[in-house]
């Protein structure tokens, strides 16, 4: 008994020396992704990652708090000042929030300042987005604003006044509207500064068009536009602040929270939108409804706070370390982590792009297990300098494959390998082609394996070929049993081919090869549109047919030739070339003459004379015409040489109406666009025919 009751004693001084240890360790990690974040707005951690050290942290600290210390970040609700701005010391602590991460902790909360309060049962609650930006505390001196922060170290931030002013959102005089209620002489209110994701995303357009690097994130980018020197800088990013909170004492007759929302509101500031709930249940309810719609909302938001709805009993619970007990974030899953990039691969396209692909060490991210992630293009991996064996920051969003945000520098270790573009392709070993000035690597090879299905499947769709029945699960069957090689396969099938596939009966199979051989009569246009030759779209291969006959025509053509055609510009004009020039895409053609599909354009003369009376006509189609699809209305059109778009303005001269048009009928008259029927449009064609023919007698 004493030698257990000896190894228990011994134990605990152990246990303890162990977690001392750690607890540093803990504090010394923290405090660096701290200054990481907010001093250099260079994080290399995911928020997932800090936040889970800091509830390490605080678990060594609850068991052992003689150990808490002043420099401790469980002490302190962000980071230092940057020395390059004035320091202000805020009104009261600006504090930040604990976490939960599951509905057990938002329970746990609740019991913990149950057991300080039973008025809490009666308090209600309020959930609102947590917008994942930078906090501002503004301060308005007789309605007027005079100044304006940072968050900092949660007792002095920085000035950042001037730049705040370029931010249209935030009203330099409150009350806005002068029916709006009068606010006390020194008025403080808590915010969050953002960059709303379209127009993070036009922003970054923009500056792809210039050629500048891109932003990595809406906050990070935000962070840094509120921390120029030069306020001009700030003011050409477009940000943007909500307002939730008044940090300055005044005496009013503001009992909850929402009303203090709907008291910032009248003044003019924007809120975010709030979901008032009678119980902590409806609280949590609120948070999922948010989760669901998370990739709706136009801003980034990393989870929903929830706060008692009664602001003096929120008051009154107090503060514990460095958070408030009246109110909690509920996290949303992660969408950013790091982890180790184990490789990269190439995947090919139904175009044949090649898209690199990153292999990553396995990591959760936004309740998903991640092994791979895009790497968008090889352009994107020189510029980020991404390495094999990097440890890089990845994303998550909605149902989207996550994607590589960049390396961490920082920490490389010397192992990692440069990556080299693949000059082959890795599907069908043949040569990739690279035009300057493009992002993109192809795989030229219509027979690529890697493309064949996807081919199959746009040679056979409605604006190609049309081959109705043929679809991607039956061209599925097709190629993986070895019966189709190419698009020129598919006219050489037999029903018994057929009948062995699955699902096949002798009325299915006997429907499709009608539909195929129906198919061998198509225009040229749409054959030429159907070989997916890049570049070449509906539009271009109609243009295409004014000045070849057949394809054998079209295949001498030279890049000086293609040139001369309107819509062709040089890099069309070289991927034309290049596809013809392709031993296997010669070999195609071959049989698909053999098969008897050749299409040829007779009395080209007449025709394209004929199709130039509707030059420069621009029509919009609006609604469902009796008899005819759109495509058919659209190469109808297009024959006579008028234009079809899918936007009124002022350029368009018809408006090509069916049954339920919608609301272009009403702009239509608005902008005193000529709106016809069918009947008019054959009518105007038959014109257009007589003419032409008398032009030719």
């Amino acid at each position: 008994m004493k030698k257990w009751t000896k190894i228990h004693i011994l134990g605990k001084p152990m246990d303890e020396q162990r977690d001392k240890f750690q607890l540093e360790q803990l504090k010394e990690k923290i405090n660096y992704h701290n200054y990481r974040y907010h001093v250099m707005d260079a994080p290399v951690i995911s928020d997932y990652e800090y936040d889970q050290m800091v509830g390490e942290l605080t678990e060594i600290e609850s068991k052992h708090p003689e150990w808490i210390t002043p420099d401790s970040p469980s002490q302190r609700a962000g980071s230092a000042p940057s020395e390059k701005f004035t320091k202000i010391r805020h009104p009261r602590h600006i504090l930040s929030l604990a976490n939960a991460y599951n509905d057990t902790g938002v329970y746990d909360w609740v019991e913990r300042i149950r057991k300080l309060d039973i008025r809490i049962d009666n308090s209600g609650y309020v959930v609102e987005p947590k917008i994942d930006g930078l906090t501002v505390v503004l301060h308005y001196q007789d309605g007027i604003f005079v100044q304006g922060a940072t968050r900092g170290d949660g007792i002095i931030g920085e000035d950042i006044t001037n730049n705040l002013k370029t931010v249209r959102s935030l009203p330099l005089k409150i009350p806005v509207d002068s029916r709006g209620p009068i606010p006390p002489s020194e008025f403080v209110v808590r915010g969050e500064a953002f960059i709303s994701l379209d127009n993070f995303e036009k922003l970054n357009k923009k500056l792809e068009e210039l050629g500048e690097a891109a932003y990595q994130n809406p906050r990070n980018t935000a962070a840094g536009a509120l921390r120029q020197l030069d306020p001009k800088l700030t003011a050409k990013r477009p940000l943007a602040i909500m307002v939730y909170a008044i940090l300055s004492e005044f005496n009013s007759k503001l009992i909850t929270e929402m009303e203090q929302l709907r008291y910032l509101a009248e003044l003019g500031f924007t809120i975010p939108e709030s979901i008032e709930c009678k119980d902590i249940k409806e609280a949590i309810a609120a948070y999922y409804k948010l989760l669901s719609n998370r990739d709706k909302m136009f801003y980034e938001a990393d989870g929903a706070v929830i706060k008692l709805n009664n602001l003096r009993l929120a008051e009154g619970l107090g503060i514990v370390g460095k958070d408030p007990r009246g109110a909690i974030a509920f996290k949303f899953p992660a969408r950013e982590a790091t982890t180790n990039l184990l490789d990269i691969v190439v995947n090919v396209g139904r175009t044949g792009v090649l898209t690199p692909l990153a292999l990553l060490d396995p990591i959760e991210v936004g309740g998903v297990i991640v092994k791979q992630a895009t790497l968008h293009n090889f352009d994107f991996i020189k510029d980020k300098d991404i390495r094999i064996g990097d440890r890089i920051a990845i994303k998550r969003a909605g149902d989207v494959i996550p994607y590589v945000i960049g390396p961490i520098i920082d920490i490389r270790t010397g192992t990692e390998r440069i990556y080299v573009p693949p000059e082959l392709c890795p599907a069908c070993h043949q040569n990739v082609e690279h035009i300057e000035d493009e992002v993109a690597w192809y795989c030229v090879n219509v027979s690529c394996p890697a493309q064949l299905i996807r081919n199959i499947e746009h040679f056979a769709s409605r604006g190609a070929m049309d081959i109705t029945g043929l679809g991607i699960k039956i061209i599925e069957l097709m190629v993986t049993s070895g019966l189709v090689c190419d698009v020129a396969d598919i006219y050489l099938l037999k029903r018994n081919d057929l009948l062995i596939l699955e699902g096949f009966a002798e009325k299915k199979a006997d429907n499709l090869l009608f539909a195929i051989n129906s198919s061998r009569n198509r225009e040229l246009n749409r054959l030429i549109f159907a070989l997916g030759i890049r570049g070449v779209g509906e539009v271009l291969a109609n243009e295409l047919i004014h000045y070849y006959t057949d394809l054998e025509n079209f295949s001498k053509s030279t890049i000086t030739d293609l040139q001369n055609i309107e819509g062709v510009g040089p890099n069309i004009a070289r991927s034309i070339v290049d596809w013809f020039d392709r031993p296997t895409n010669k070999k195609l053609l071959n049989k698909l003459k053999q098969v008897g599909v050749w299409p040829a354009v007779t009395r080209l003369q007449d025709r394209q004379k004929t199709s130039r009376q509707l030059e420069g006509m621009i029509f919009v189609i609006s609604g469902t015409v009796p008899g005819y699809t759109r495509n058919e209305l659209k190469e109808w059109i297009e024959e006579f040489g008028g234009k079809v778009t899918d936007t009124l303005s002022n350029n368009t001269n018809y408006l090509l109406i069916g049954d339920k048009p919608g609301s272009k009928l009403d702009k239509a008259y608005k902008l005193n666009v000529q709106v016809i029927s069918i009947d008019d449009l054959k009518k105007l064609i038959g014109e257009v025919r007589d003419e032409a023919d008398e032009g030719t007698r």
